[in-house]
């Protein structure tokens, strides 16, 4: 074989391979740009979703505390709101919001708090109806950060 051939050869797959890796390592970086993409969406989504749900699961909370009757129209948003995040969420975040939403149901039947009541039980610490719910939130939104690394 001609000593020519084969270097032309050889450049040939030179080049060839050169240019498979450099659209290897294109596609890997789109592929990685898509995923960080998606993950920041995701968490935003995420984020007004369980803002919402704070927001409405505090306004029945505190009805709650002062009424016997619900606020329907206020506690179907709330579940809907649930309904949502066991689309999104994991199962832990949606575990917490199960839990608040039969807590404040649960609350509707017992007899209404006086503002002393109210003070006793903040200072009690049992007052803070959404801790579970917001751990389990930051503990998702730290493994979805995790997950585009």
């Amino acid at each position: 074989m001609d000593s020519s051939l084969i270097s032309a050869f050889a450049a040939l797959i030179e080049a060839s391979i050169g240019g498979l890796t450099s659209v290897l390592a294109s596609w890997s970086l789109h592929q990685r740009q898509v995923r960080v993409q998606w993950v920041g969406q995701e968490a935003n989504r995420r984020r007004e979703l369980y803002k919402e749900f704070i927001e409405d699961a505090s306004k029945c909370y505190v009805d709650a505390l002062q009424h016997d009757t619900g606020d329907v129209p206020a506690l179907v948003a709330l579940y809907a709101s649930i309904n949502r995040m066991r689309v999104l969420s994991s199962p832990s975040v949606t575990a917490s919001a199960d839990k608040v939403g039969k807590k404040i149901l649960d609350t509707y039947l017992e007899p209404d708090k006086s503002f002393p009541e109210l003070r006793e039980l903040v200072r009690g610490g049992s007052f803070d109806l959404l801790r579970e719910f917001s751990e389990a939130c930051r503990e998702e939104f730290a493994a979805l950060r995790t997950s585009v690394r």
